[in-house]
């Protein structure tokens, strides 16, 4: 069935009339006539019933007339969404670790320019969130301190700051022997700089308590429960509160980049490209 015969005929059940429908198409109506013979013939049913008046559906045409409605409502929201470059609205799968402050900002950035668009978001460590955007089953990801690899491309959209964090105003190195280290799973790229810097100090530590939240951590560092390195922005209203202490430590292990990544072989979709162009636009605001 072709789809120009629903066209037409869904113009002439409309107008009414073939001369109508016709001409509503710029078509001769003969052709028109045609047309709908045609269609009649292939759904081997009448589809008009003709008359002085125009032509008026049958109820096998009032039939047709539904399905056609959706068929012909389905390729033209296709086309729109193919033709639409400007206006997106497919669907993203977005991976993000657990401290990215600005990521809500970055999202109604997206959102407001492209609202007809549709962001699910999956939580995570780097190390974990990396592997799926190379298995492809994540679109874009927001990680922290990314290593480089072939196959993904990366935007560093900003650097932050890692600071110590604990319910003392005072801690020493000794004091860490004793200390709870509240983490995130392997592959946190905080609890790596945490325990690299602690290996590097000399400091033998093997209390370690794994947390699913930061909210969590933050909430057991102000009971005194133990210590962890976080961005030094998730915690500022409390530090200058003073319902947590901040430490500093060696840049080495403190300055940490939030990056976003993608699969450098993954076809883009416009949804994806527009969603990549707003972290970039985003990080050049930053950058002024």
């Amino acid at each position: 069935m072709e789809i120009k015969n629903l066209r037409i005929f869904q113009s002439v059940a409309e107008a009414g009339s073939i001369s109508k429908g016709a001409k509503g198409l710029n078509f001769v109506q003969s052709h028109v006539t045609a047309r709908i013979k045609a269609l009649e013939t292939e759904l081997d049913t009448q589809l008009f019933l003709r008359h002085s008046r125009g032509a008026t559906l049958t109820s096998e045409g009032m039939k047709l007339e539904g399905y056609a409605r959706q068929i012909l409502g389905l390729i033209d929201d296709m086309e729109k969404d193919f033709k639409d470059i400007d206006s997106p609205t497919g669907s993203l799968n977005i991976g993000t670790v657990e401290t990215i402050v600005k990521l809500p900002d970055i999202l109604s950035m997206f959102q407001r320019s492209y609202p007809g668009t549709t962001l699910a978001l999956t939580s995570d460590v780097t190390a974990n969130i990396t592997a799926q955007i190379l298995d492809r089953h994540l679109d874009g990801a927001f990680v922290a301190n990314f290593e480089p690899n072939p196959k993904v491309n990366r935007i560093e959209i900003f650097h932050e700051t890692l600071t110590l964090v604990s319910s003392s105003p005072e801690i020493s190195l000794d004091d860490l022997k004793n200390q709870p280290m509240l983490v995130f799973k392997k592959g946190c790229s905080y609890r790596e700089n945490l325990e690299r810097w602690l290996m590097d100090e000399g400091v033998v530590h093997d209390k370690i308590m794994e947390f699913g939240t930061l909210e969590t951590i933050i909430g057991s560092i102000r009971s005194g429960l133990g210590i962890s390195l976080v961005p030094k922005s998730t915690v500022q209203p409390l530090i200058q509160s003073g319902e947590v202490h901040a430490h500093d430590i060696p840049e080495a292990y403190s300055d940490i980049s939030t990056d976003f990544i993608w699969n450098k072989d993954a076809y883009l979709t416009r949804t994806m490209d527009k969603f990549i162009q707003t972290v970039q636009a985003f990080k050049i605001q930053q950058t002024n």
